[in-house]
């Protein structure tokens, strides 16, 4: 039994066997419909999600499975204090796969750690988000052909995004990516990342404060969202912001085949007349994530169309 609980849980080749997985199932769906017929996905959200949590619901419904679970603390026991390992205990009664998002770092290791079934890491604070990784992943290599010799800038949000800590763990195993962090001073990516994974592993980075002037170099702009729920006051959140904007001004300093990412939701970071613009990849980001989620479950259920 294999878990997910961050990118380097799988091989470079393991995740090249996903990936290519993902992109039969977005050709194929059809012989994916029945796969999973009397499986079941338990969604343990112990914080609010859109995207992460339909589209897990979505990717089990569309392999032939159901789904069971809560949408936040609130409605689960956990309201009443038990514990995230007593919830997976029981839940590995009810389910054969469960994905998990909780704001504490460490709450998806915790749980598979107790678990019966395949866990997957939805999202554990600010920490690891890695099928939004893999979703990722998958919309670069499906947008540029290759997840190699790029250029990949991440903008806003570099300290608490587990989005982009995730994505450069998983680029940095591909040979020539060069990162550009922009970020202001406060949201600067942690010292854990630049030291431990870019500067021991001798990746080409580097950190600015101007989006405009590095623009033109870029082939993968990841924008993130600055995020009001990772801040101890408001008053920073505020200053914040709106530091970064993208808008048509600023898609015009980039190359033709740059493609803008996003891990969504957006407040204020792009502006909806960037929408139309053809490099504009960040919905379709989000189809990409229901079928490489699809493509997980079949992976750590073990099932084949042939069963």
């Amino acid at each position: 039994m294999r878990h997910m609980l961050n990118p380097l849980d799988f091989s470079v080749e393991e995740i090249d066997r996903l990936l290519a997985l993902a992109t039969d199932i977005e050709l194929n769906p059809q012989e994916y419909a029945h796969i999973c017929d009397g499986k079941k996905l338990a969604t343990l959200f112990y914080e609010p999600s859109t995207r992460t949590r339909l589209s897990f619901e979505s990717a089990m419904l569309s392999l032939g499975g159901s789904v069971l679970g809560f949408s936040s603390s609130d409605s689960s026991s956990a309201s009443k204090g038990e514990s995230v390992s007593d919830t997976i205990r029981v839940i590995s009664c009810y389910a054969d796969i469960a994905a998990i998002r909780h704001p504490k770092e460490g709450a998806a290791l915790v749980a598979a750690q107790k678990s019966a079934i395949p866990v997957i890491n939805a999202g554990d604070g600010g920490h690891q988000h890695p099928t939004q990784t893999l979703t990722d992943l998958l919309t670069i290599y499906s947008l540029k052909g290759r997840l190699d010799n790029l250029t990949i800038g991440f903008c806003g949000d570099l300290k608490f995004g587990r989005t982009v800590h995730s994505l450069i763990h998983a680029m940095v195993r591909y040979p020539a990516v060069r990162f550009v962090l922009i970020s202001p001073d406060e949201l600067k990516i942690p010292e854990y990342i630049r030291e431990d994974v870019l500067r021991t592993g001798n990746i080409t980075f580097k950190e600015v404060n101007s989006l405009d002037e590095v623009m033109p170099e870029l082939d993968i702009l990841y924008m993130t969202r600055v995020q009001r729920e990772r801040f101890f006051n408001e008053e920073d959140y505020v200053r914040l912001k709106n530091c970064y904007i993208l808008d048509k001004a600023k898609m015009k300093l980039a190359k033709d085949d740059m493609f803008v990412l996003h891990p969504l939701p957006r407040v204020s970071e792009i502006s909806t007349e960037v929408d139309n613009d053809p490099r504009a990849a960040y919905f379709k980001q989000a189809q990409y994530g229901v079928y490489v989620r699809m493509a997980l479950i079949i992976t750590l259920l073990e099932v084949s169309k042939t069963c």
